[in-house]
C-alpha cells in the first residue's frame, strides 16, 4: 500500500506520543456508569498491550487484510477485549471506540511525519490507508462483541429455562415437575432432559407433570406433553399429568388431541394421592 512505510515509521518513531494521546482519548470516551467498570490505568495498560501486537502487524506491510496471518495476534487481542467488555457490561459503541479513538492520534502523527517533507498528497494517502485499516479492525471488534453477547444471552436463557423447570422429589420413587408459563419446543427439550436425568439419578418410577401454571394448552403444547410422556415410558417410568382445569380439558377435546393412555388429574394433590397408591403407600387417619 502507498502509505505503508509512513504509517509504520510514524508508529515506530512516535509510539510514546501516539499512545499517550490515545490513552487520553480512551479515558474521555468512558463516561457515566462505564467509569466504574474500568480504571484509567487499565485503559493505559490495554493501549500498551495493543501496541505490542499492533506495531509488528503494521511493520509487516500487510495492511489491506486484517485476516492475514500477520494479524492473528491483533485479532486475538481484540476478541479477548470484546468478550471481557461484554461480561463487564459495556455497550458495542463503547467497545468499538477502543479502536476508533486511535484515529486522531495516529492522523496527527502522520501529519507531523509528512509536514517535514511538505508532502500533503502523501499525507492524504497515509490517512486514507490508516482509515481503512482502523475501520476494518473496528468492524471486527464489533462483530466479535455481538457474537460474544449473543453467546452470553443464549447461556442466560438456557439457565433461566433450567431454573423455570425444577424437578422436585415428593416421595421416594415419586418426582414432580411444576410448570409455569408457556411451553415451547426449546423448553420441552429442557423439561425432558431434566426429568429423564432426575429419573435416572433417583431411580424413581413415577413422575408428575403439573401444568396448573401453564396459561393455555394448544395442539403444539399437547404434542410436547405427549413426547415427554413417551420419553418417560421408554425409561420405564409412569407419568401423571395434573392441573387439567375445566377450560383446558375443553380445549384439549376441541382440538381433538388424543390423550388416551395418559393418566390425568385435576390437581397436584390428586396426582400425588394416585402416585402414592400406585407405589403401595397408604395413610390411616387416627
Amino acid at each position: 500500500m502507498a502509505g505503508m512505510n509512513s504509517i509504520a515509521s510514524a508508529l515506530q518513531r512516535r509510539r510514546a506520543d501516539i499512545q499517550e494521546k490515545w490513552s487520553e482519548q480512551l479515558a474521555a470516551t468512558i463516561t457515566g456508569s462505564a467509569k466504574g467498570r474500568i480504571s484509567a490505568e487499565e485503559l493505559k495498560q490495554q493501549s500498551r498491550d495493543f501496541f505490542d501486537v499492533f506495531n509488528p502487524a503494521v511493520q509487516s506491510g500487510k495492511l489491506d487484510d486484517i485476516y492475514a496471518p500477520e494479524w492473528t495476534e491483533v485479532r486475538a487481542f481484540l476478541d479477548d477485549l470484546s468478550r471481557h467488555r461484554v461480561l463487564a457490561g459495556f455497550s458495542s459503541n463503547e467497545t468499538a471506540t477502543f479502536i476508533f479513538s486511535l484515529k486522531r492520534p495516529l492522523f496527527d502523527a502522520l501529519k507531523e511525519e509528512s509536514a517535514s517533507a511538505s508532502d500533503w498528497a502523501h499525507y492524504a494517502n497515509d490517512v486514507w490507508d490508516a482509515t481503512l485499516l482502523l475501520d476494518a479492525l473496528g468492524l471486527h471488534t464489533v462483530k466479535t462483541f455481538q457474537r460474544a453477547r449473543e453467546e452470553v444471552i443464549n447461556r442466560q436463557q438456557q439457565e433461566l429455562l433450567e431454573l423455570s423447570t425444577p424437578v422436585v422429589k415428593l416421595w421416594d420413587g415419586i418426582l414432580a415437575l411444576p410448570m409455569i408459563g408457556t411451553l415451547d419446543s426449546a423448553r420441552t427439550q429442557v423439561v425432558m432432559e431434566s426429568l429423564l436425568q432426575k429419573i435416572v439419578e433417583t431411580e424413581s418410577q413415577i413422575a408428575i407433570i403439573d401444568i396448573t401454571g401453564v396459561p393455555t394448552v394448544d395442539t403444539l403444547v399437547a404434542q410436547h406433553l405427549l413426547k415427554t410422556v413417551t420419553a418417560l415410558r421408554l425409561m420405564g417410568a409412569d407419568c401423571i399429568i395434573s392441573g387439567i382445569r375445566p377450560q383446558i380439558a375443553q380445549t384439549i377435546v376441541h382440538l381433538g388431541v388424543d390423550l388416551q393412555g395418559v393418566t390425568t388429574k385435576a390437581s397436584l394433590a390428586d396426582a400425588l394421592a394416585l402416585a402414592l397408591k400406585r407405589s403401595g403407600i397408604s395413610f390411616t387417619k387416627h
